[in-house]
């Protein structure tokens, strides 16, 4: 009897640790199931909007905005479904608005927001950016021959939220390539100035010319804005001052 004690208990025990290995092994492929359906089927909390505007662009002049949002699976990501934006601008995945434009007026664009989850979470929101012209010139007396004389006016707007100072400089060449100064202006020009007029004139000898009319805008710490009028014809002065 004793005899047959032995391989019955080696008997069980051997038994014994395959139930435990199967055990084991039933409990990890069950575990692993539950992480691949959690994974498969991951969803965050709904997505929210925070960006409702974006800030207004100048023409020619680097731009950057950053789209926020919350809820979601990270990372989100962002495009633009519909509308379009001005030439020299992007939207990146990361949901930054870049660029340089290139186009002056208001462009209707609509982002959609994407998170991770599968599904995903989508959210669009409508947005508008407005691109203008930092320093615009436009005519207030357009140019005239008054006798010996070529004399106008132009109105300067500062279209940015800061002030600048402003040169205005106004020069009439004629076919020799002489330049003769009509008119120059150095001032401070405060932020959503509008159409500031700024007077030019001066007696010149007989001859055809050429006015151009030059604006720069200067603001800390070294931002430069540029602009030229021009008149579609050229000014015949016949008389001696």
């Amino acid at each position: 009897m004793l005899r047959l004690r032995q391989p019955i208990r080696k008997a069980n025990r051997l038994a014994a640790l395959s139930m435990t290995l199967w055990i084991g092994m039933a409990v990890g492929l069950a575990l692993c199931g539950i992480c691949v359906a959690q994974q498969g089927g991951a969803t965050g909390t709904p997505i929210t909007v925070q960006t409702t505007s974006v800030p207004k662009g100048y023409v020619g002049q680097p731009y950057e905005a950053q789209m926020l949002a919350q809820g979601g699976i990270t990372p989100l990501k962002w495009v633009v479904s519909s509308g379009s934006l001005p030439t020299g601008m992007s939207l990146h995945l990361e949901g930054v608005l870049t660029g340089v434009p290139r186009q002056v007026g208001e462009f209707s664009f609509t982002v959609t927001v994407s998170d991770s989850g599968n599904p995903a979470y989508q959210r669009q929101q409508q947005l508008t950016l407005t691109v203008v012209t930092p320093l615009f010139l436009e005519w207030g007396k357009y140019p005239v021959v008054n006798g010996g004389r070529i004399e106008g006016s132009v109105l300067v707007s500062n279209q940015t939220n800061g002030e600048f100072d402003l040169t205005v400089i106004v020069v009439a060449v004629n076919e020799d390539g002489r330049a003769t100064a009509l008119g120059y202006q150095h001032i401070p020009i405060k932020k959503n100035t509008t159409a500031q007029e700024i007077p030019f004139g001066e007696n010149l000898p007989p001859g055809s010319y050429q006015v151009n009319v030059d604006g720069v805008g200067e603001s800390a710490p070294a931002t430069i804005y540029r602009t030229r009028l021009v008149p579609k014809e050229r000014f015949t002065v016949v008389t001696e001052p």
